[in-house]
Protein backbone atom coordinates (compact mmCIF):
# COMPACT_ATOMS: atom_id res chain seq x y z
CA UNK A 1 0.00 0.00 0.00
CA UNK A 2 1.35 3.40 -0.95
CA UNK A 3 1.84 5.91 1.85
CA UNK A 4 -0.78 8.30 0.45
CA UNK A 5 -3.39 5.53 0.46
CA UNK A 6 -2.31 4.53 3.96
CA UNK A 7 -2.83 8.13 5.12
CA UNK A 8 -6.27 8.27 3.50
CA UNK A 9 -7.31 5.07 5.21
CA UNK A 10 -5.75 6.19 8.50
CA UNK A 11 -7.90 9.35 8.44
CA UNK A 12 -10.98 7.23 7.79
CA UNK A 13 -10.14 4.93 10.70
CA UNK A 14 -9.34 7.80 13.08
CA UNK A 15 -12.59 9.49 12.04
CA UNK A 16 -14.62 6.36 12.82
CA UNK A 17 -12.91 5.86 16.16
CA UNK A 18 -13.52 9.49 17.09
CA UNK A 19 -17.09 9.80 15.79
CA UNK A 20 -18.68 6.46 16.56
CA UNK A 21 -16.25 5.14 19.17
CA UNK A 22 -15.63 2.16 16.92
CA UNK A 23 -12.87 -0.19 18.01
CA UNK A 24 -9.71 0.07 15.94
CA UNK A 25 -9.98 -3.50 14.61
CA UNK A 26 -13.58 -2.94 13.47
CA UNK A 27 -12.71 0.39 11.83
CA UNK A 28 -9.78 -1.25 10.05
CA UNK A 29 -12.01 -4.03 8.76
CA UNK A 30 -14.58 -1.53 7.44
CA UNK A 31 -11.97 0.62 5.73
CA UNK A 32 -9.95 -2.22 4.22
CA UNK A 33 -13.05 -4.01 2.82
CA UNK A 34 -11.36 -7.39 2.38
CA UNK A 35 -8.34 -5.81 0.70
CA UNK A 36 -5.20 -7.89 0.68
CA UNK A 37 -2.92 -4.84 0.62
CA UNK A 38 -0.08 -4.73 3.10
CA UNK A 39 -1.35 -2.51 5.90
CA UNK A 40 1.73 -2.31 8.15
CA UNK A 41 2.28 1.41 7.55
CA UNK A 42 -1.44 2.10 7.94
CA UNK A 43 -1.48 0.32 11.29
CA UNK A 44 1.67 2.13 12.35
CA UNK A 45 0.03 5.50 11.62
CA UNK A 46 -3.23 4.67 13.41
CA UNK A 47 -1.64 3.01 16.42
CA UNK A 48 0.97 5.76 16.76
CA UNK A 49 -1.63 8.50 16.56
CA UNK A 50 -3.84 6.81 19.13
CA UNK A 51 -0.90 6.04 21.42
CA UNK A 52 0.15 9.70 21.48
CA UNK A 53 -3.36 11.17 21.18
CA UNK A 54 -3.32 13.17 24.41
CA UNK A 55 0.04 14.76 23.63
CA UNK A 56 -1.00 15.42 20.02
CA UNK A 57 -4.29 17.03 21.08
CA UNK A 58 -2.53 19.26 23.60
CA UNK A 59 -0.14 20.41 20.89
CA UNK A 60 -2.94 21.05 18.37
CA UNK A 61 -4.91 23.11 20.92
CA UNK A 62 -2.05 25.61 21.14
CA UNK A 63 -2.48 26.53 17.47
CA UNK A 64 -6.28 26.65 17.12
CA UNK A 65 -6.70 30.42 17.06
CA UNK A 66 -10.29 31.07 18.13
CA UNK A 67 -11.30 27.41 17.94
CA UNK A 68 -11.64 24.51 20.34
CA UNK A 69 -10.54 21.03 19.33
CA UNK A 70 -13.94 19.48 20.01
CA UNK A 71 -15.66 22.15 17.87
CA UNK A 72 -13.75 21.67 14.63
CA UNK A 73 -15.04 19.28 11.97
CA UNK A 74 -14.39 15.67 12.92
CA UNK A 75 -12.62 14.89 9.68
CA UNK A 76 -10.39 17.96 10.08
CA UNK A 77 -9.55 16.79 13.60
CA UNK A 78 -8.59 13.35 12.25
CA UNK A 79 -6.42 14.92 9.55
CA UNK A 80 -4.69 17.21 12.03
CA UNK A 81 -4.08 14.38 14.49
CA UNK A 82 -2.47 12.25 11.81
CA UNK A 83 -0.35 15.15 10.54
CA UNK A 84 0.80 16.10 14.04
CA UNK A 85 1.74 12.47 14.71
CA UNK A 86 3.96 12.50 11.65
CA UNK A 87 5.42 15.93 12.47
CA UNK A 88 6.08 15.13 16.12
CA UNK A 89 7.15 11.49 16.01
CA UNK A 90 8.23 10.68 12.46
CA UNK A 91 11.14 11.52 10.21
CA UNK A 92 8.87 12.59 7.35
CA UNK A 93 9.85 16.00 5.89
CA UNK A 94 7.59 18.77 7.18
CA UNK A 95 6.52 19.94 3.74
CA UNK A 96 5.48 16.39 2.79
CA UNK A 97 3.29 16.13 5.89
CA UNK A 98 1.69 19.52 5.24
CA UNK A 99 1.08 18.76 1.57
CA UNK A 100 -0.44 15.38 2.40
CA UNK A 101 -2.69 16.94 5.06
CA UNK A 102 -3.88 19.60 2.61
CA UNK A 103 -4.66 16.95 0.01
CA UNK A 104 -6.54 14.89 2.61
CA UNK A 105 -8.59 17.95 3.58
CA UNK A 106 -9.40 18.61 -0.07
CA UNK A 107 -10.45 14.98 -0.49
CA UNK A 108 -12.49 14.46 2.67
CA UNK A 109 -13.62 17.87 3.90
CA UNK A 110 -15.26 21.05 2.62
CA UNK A 111 -13.83 23.67 0.27
CA UNK A 112 -12.29 25.79 3.02
CA UNK A 113 -10.88 23.10 5.31
CA UNK A 114 -7.57 22.76 3.53
CA UNK A 115 -6.83 26.40 4.38
CA UNK A 116 -7.67 25.81 8.03
CA UNK A 117 -5.52 22.66 8.19
CA UNK A 118 -2.67 24.45 6.45
CA UNK A 119 -2.91 27.38 8.87
CA UNK A 120 -2.83 25.21 12.00
CA UNK A 121 0.10 23.16 10.72
CA UNK A 122 1.98 26.26 9.53
CA UNK A 123 1.61 27.92 12.95
CA UNK A 124 3.06 24.81 14.59
CA UNK A 125 5.96 24.61 12.15
CA UNK A 126 6.85 28.27 12.66
CA UNK A 127 7.52 27.55 16.33
CA UNK A 128 9.64 24.46 15.68
CA UNK A 129 13.35 24.77 15.14
CA UNK A 130 14.20 24.44 11.47
CA UNK A 131 14.91 20.87 10.47
CA UNK A 132 16.84 19.61 7.53
CA UNK A 133 14.68 17.96 4.92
Amino acid sequence: MKRRIAREKAVQILFQIDMAEVKMHDALHMVMEDSSDDNKYLMYLVEGTLEHLQQIDEEIKQYLRGWQLDRIANVDRAILRLAYFELMFEEVPDRVVVNEAIELAKLFSDDQSFRFVNGVLSQYLQTKQPTEE
